[in-house]
């Protein structure tokens, strides 16, 4: 679209009352932007498979569509079975840390996540599996009681079966478009307003990502494409050209209108060529031009200057304001080069540093010359070992994408997260990061699958990625404890001195796991009569209750109970030992907190408590309640009482 055609008025709409429908319809472009058309018009059919799936019947044709687009967005809004269940053997500093491992299938994963951390992350950086046509790609079948989802017979504990992809299906496209489309739709929800998603990519898909994303995220979100230079020496041969290099795509959740990163090697060999005596302690400097075209047109830009006898006029107008201008040209940081044709270039001086001495961000350069995968290999090895896991991402290039500066906004404590997480490599690098003295957090996604029983990482304990993943992590903690308990011994002496130098360094593991809330799939006999399968049914209830109360881990249950009440997973419990009658927990995470209870017989003193203080939310097994009971607590609770 070009830049007239976004600007042209109707002129009608100035004498017209607002129009709140075209509001409306903007807003829902911005919430949902998969639901409109590549010309920007609501499709009217995407609009009711949010209200009601069973409503539409289509015939599929080319926008851009494949092979089960439908099942496949419709996947991704449908809500999971499962849980998350806290893995304390395998987590690392849990009490000094809200890092997060979670090893599961990751389109359930992020559904699960996808209340607690709504609007939350700033950036998700993916490396997904590449459509090669041997890489497996994930089964979305997740189903509490599909068996070989859960009880796939090659796999170790509650592994999950997963497709090949096999080009000779006729979808070899298709499954891997169908794997991404789901996952980046809900991903989106995590994403801050002002949140980017970075994803790595070869040439097999570059292209239909493109595409998937300026659905997903909207052809306006699209902030750029990296051309890494990935690998130094011959690099692969391909059927023409020999490759060294992947992509990096760049979206954002909502129009962003700045983006600044770490200045690259080329980029401060720039500001090297040029030298100021007076300010030689901000390094060399690079310049900008002072003259615009691209603005909109301003009064109070458009002025004449002198320099050497001659007035200069702007060619449209000036990026600064007189005043700023002239404090800049007496002060030495302008420089005036007459052209051949007598028009001055007139540029301003950016040094390398800032007042302060710190070295300052520039715009993301979009091609990358390294850092390459070998020294991703390498890094990995000096951890866990030789040939345990084949090209990680090196932690310098995501140290890079990481750091990141958006609408000049950074925070101590921005959470960052990989659901194809692999080695790990972005634990890694937020880790490194935070030597700054910052506090970022890292949710890392890994799938159980399975290794090779005649790979190395099988042969040295690694049964699955996702172990790799968690010790991968492990070890960069344990070195960097090291290397802090080597530079200053006595930082370590005291407990509370000890666990400051650890604040941040660790994780906890969490495990998807099935719902520890039975399901009722109770079918009535045909042969008997209304009120023996009444019955039956009454039957088949009371025994899945007393499964839940009588079998139930308690832990287990409170976190499933409160993931999906939108709580964190970092959320503390204290015990309220204001009751008597029944154990009634305080749970809290940073944004919201809630009363817990799941003793089997909520007592008449605590439904009296309840009815008279009705300032905290509630929440008890339906269970533990009659029907008196629940209806006064319903009654004097209203929304802030809940049953499970």
């Amino acid at each position: 679209m070009s830049k007239e055609k976004e600007t042209t008025e109707n002129p009608m709409e100035k004498v017209q009352s607002h129009d709140w429908n075209k509001e409306r319809l903007a807003q829902l472009k911005q919430l949902m932007p998969d639901l409109f058309t590549n010309d920007g018009t609501l499709n009217i059919n995407e609009l009711k498979k949010v209200v009601d799936p069973k409503s539409v019947n289509e015939t599929e044709r080319y926008e851009f569509r494949w092979f089960g687009k439908s099942n496949a967005k419709r996947e991704a809004f449908t809500p999971t079975d499962a849980t998350l269940v806290y893995d304390e053997t395998r987590s690392v500093n849990p009490t000094e840390s809200e890092n997060l491992i979670i090893e599961g299938e990751n389109l359930a994963v992020l559904k699960l996540l996808s209340n607690s951390y709504r609007e939350q992350v700033k950036c998700i950086y993916i490396d997904p599996p590449y459509n090669t046509g041997n890489d497996f790609v994930y089964s979305d079948k997740f189903n509490q009681d599909r068996k070989e989802y859960w009880e796939d017979a090659e796999m170790i504990e509650n592994g999950l079966k997963i497709d090949t992809n096999i080009e000779t299906e006729g979808r070899f496209h298709s499954n891997w478009l169908d794997m991404m489309y789901s996952r980046l739709l809900i991903a989106r929800q995590l994403l801050k307003k002002d949140g980017i998603i970075l994803m790595s990519i070869d040439d097999n898909e570059v292209h239909h990502l493109r595409k998937l994303c300026d659905e997903v995220f909207g052809e306006e979100n699209f902030v750029g494409i990296f051309c890494w230079k990935n690998k130094y020496g011959a690099g692969a041969k391909t059927k023409g050209f020999i490759e060294v290099h992947e992509y990096i795509l760049c979206y954002s959740k909502e129009i962003i209108e700045n983006i600044e990163a770490d200045l690259t090697k080329e980029q401060i060999a720039e500001y090297d060529k040029r030298k100021d005596e007076k300010y030689s302690t901000r390094g060399g400097y690079v310049t900008q031009p002072l003259m615009t075209k691209s603005m909109d047109d301003r009064d109070n830009l458009k002025y004449n200057i002198e320099y050497n006898n001659e007035v200069i006029k702007p060619r449209k107008q000036w990026v600064w304001e007189e005043t700023r201008l002239l404090e800049a040209i007496k002060n030495d940081e302008v420089v005036f080069k007459k052209k051949k044709d007598g028009e001055y270039s007139v540029r301003n001086k950016v040094y390398l540093k800032d007042e302060n001495g710190n070295i300052r961000k520039g715009k993301p350069i979009t091609v990358l010359n390294g850092p390459f995968n070998q020294d991703g290999t390498k890094e990995v090895e000096s951890l866990i070992g030789e040939g345990i896991f084949s090209f990680p991402k090196p932690t310098a290039l995501l140290e890079y994408l990481l750091s990141f500066t958006i609408n000049e906004q950074e925070n101590d404590d921005d959470i960052f997260l990989d659901f194809f997480a692999g080695s790990g490599a972005l634990g890694h690098a937020i880790t490194s990061l935070n030597k700054d003295g910052r506090n970022r957090k890292y949710i890392l996604v890994q799938l159980p699958e399975q290794t090779s029983e005649k790979s190395k990482a099988f042969k040295a304990g690694y049964k699955k990625i996702s172990d790799i993943t968690i010790e991968r992590n492990k070890r960069v903690v344990e070195k960097i404890i090291k290397e802090k308990k080597e530079a200053q011994p006595d930082l370590f002496s005291k407990k509370e001195d000890e666990q400051e130098q650890l604040k941040g360094l660790g994780f906890k593991v969490f495990k998807l796991k099935k719902s520890n809330f039975p399901r009722v799939e109770y079918a009535p006999d045909p042969e008997k009569t209304e009120e023996e399968n009444i019955e039956a049914l009454k039957k088949y209830i009371r025994d899945k209750e007393a499964q839940l109360v009588t079998a139930f881990n308690r832990d287990e249950l409170i976190t499933e109970i409160l993931i999906k009440n939108g709580f964190k997973l970092n959320y503390t419990l204290t015990k309220q030992e204001a009751f008597k009658k029944n154990e009634i927990l305080l749970a809290s995470d940073e944004d919201k907190e809630t009363l817990i209870c799941l003793d089997v017989t909520i007592a008449d003193e605590t439904v009296e408590h309840f009815k008279t203080h009705t300032d905290q939310k509630l929440i008890v097994l339906e269970r533990a309640l009659d029907t008196t009971k629940k209806w006064n607590l319903k009654h004097a609770m209203g929304d802030k009482f809940n049953a499970f």
